[in-house]
């Protein structure tokens, strides 16, 4: 793993690289790879990142603007079109390195990172848009359009008990409200963000602006997908939340897609060995079989 931090403007953006070699006259194909809201590089898109890395690819994670080690104001803020700023900024960067293979990068989306972002990303003008990929992933190869997303609420019963998940910040001043309010970000328990082992690492803080409500409830992430031409790839599940929403986008989506109904709840897919698995091989092997 390599720190390598890129800007948006004047904005530093935190990243990671992850490659399974260190030669650096070796290119290898590019994946981004994002994961859900309110979370950080360190969390599922690591995962991700390595799993990735040891199949050959040069797999970049980051901070979005406002979470873990990125600047930017206001902190966790979830503000989709911010987002789709850094998405565009990670794309032209990675496409700039030396280690990659020309026209090779791609996205793969983790739950809320693929609620249109990419696909949005994409229309905006990311570097990836040189080639046929789709919604999930933004790059020059294809994408994943990985949704594999939050867990429903009924699917919640029995785990765990987190301490105040997603305590509320102040809009201005941040300031931490504690206890389990029904208008959290995650009003139920959650074992992923809960377990020291799993998620709740320390990187990672339990906390949303209460601002994000405003961006997020007027944000249509379907809308993009009859606009994108990039080959896509749909990781989910029934046992996920919205599957009907994944199907609707891929029945709009204008280019090639595949998709893969697996087994599994929504955190299963951040980082349980059998799910992961599953989902990895399914986008390096939909990456491979991209012309």
């Amino acid at each position: 793993m390599t720190s390598l931090p890129f800007f948006r403007g004047d904005l530093r953006i935190a990243g990671r690289l992850f490659r399974n070699t260190d030669r650096v006259d070796v290119r290898q194909p590019a994946v981004i790879v994002t994961g859900s809201w309110l979370t950080v590089k360190e969390q599922m898109p690591e995962t991700y990142a390595r799993a990735l890395a040891e199949r050959g690819y040069a797999a970049f994670t980051f901070d979005f603007t406002g979470f873990g080690e990125s600047a930017g104001e206001p902190r966790q803020a979830e503000i989709p079109d911010r987002k789709i700023a850094d998405l565009v900024a990670a794309a032209d960067f990675v496409a700039t390195l030396s280690i990659v293979e020309p026209d090779t990068l791609a996205h793969l989306a983790i739950c809320a990172s693929a609620h249109g972002l990419a696909a949005l990303a994409r229309i905006a003008g990311a570097t990836v848009r040189q080639r046929r990929r789709v919604v999930p992933r933004h790059g020059e190869r294809g994408a994943v359009l990985w949704r594999a997303g939050r867990r429903r609420v009924a699917a919640c019963a029995g785990e765990r008990r987190p301490r105040s998940l997603y305590r509320h910040r102040d809009d201005r001043h941040g300031a931490g409200l504690q206890g389990r309010r029904p208008d959290a970000a995650m009003f139920f328990e959650l074992d992923y963000y809960a377990n020291p082992a799993r998620g709740a690492v320390p990187a990672w803080k339990n906390e949303m602006a209460t601002l994000s409500w405003r961006y997020w409830f007027m944000f249509d992430g379907l809308r993009a997908a009859e606009h994108v031409r990039t080959p896509a790839l749909f990781v989910h599940s029934d046992g996920c939340v919205f599957p009907d929403n994944v199907r609707t986008i891929e029945a709009s989506c204008a280019a090639r897609r595949n998709s893969v109904w697996a087994e599994g709840t929504q955190t299963d897919f951040y980082d349980q060995p059998a799910q992961v698995e599953r989902a990895v091989n399914a986008a390096d092997a939909f990456l491979k079989g991209i012309d």
